[in-house]
């Protein structure tokens, strides 16, 4: 997957997530999970553009380790919108197959990146 691929992809769930949130009950709880999943879910994008200008090597396993770090949040909180059925499940389950893919291609990065920096 190339750079510009990734970032359009990480981009499509931040839009995705930002519907998602538009359309939660306005109860405390639906209130309390949208801003909670509403800057974990739109974090990714912009932290992975910031990744791809790093100035180093370690600044850029720095950003990505935060974009796997607000992608994980972002998986908790589907799963609690799915668990406590502020959202019927079903509706969710793309979203949540697609977070999980983001992350482990995130994860698969960090470690490509640990090992390229282990070996200079």
């Amino acid at each position: 997957m190339t750079t510009i691929e990734l970032k359009n992809r990480l981009k499509e769930l931040a839009i995705r997530i930002i519907r998602l949130v538009d359309k939660l009950p306005n109860t405390p709880a639906g209130r309390a999970i949208g801003n909670q999943i509403i800057r974990s879910g739109t974090s990714p994008a912009a932290n992975y553009r910031a990744a791809c200008l790093g100035k180093s090597d370690k600044d850029f396993l720095n950003k990505l380790k935060m974009v796997e770090e607000e992608l994980d949040e972002t998986l908790y909180w589907l799963e609690l919108l799915m668990e406590v059925q502020l959202v019927k499940s079903e509706l969710l389950v793309d979203l949540c197959k697609e977070n999980e893919e983001l992350l482990k291609i995130i994860v698969s990065s960090i470690t490509t990146m640990k090992g390229r920096m282990n070996n200079k």
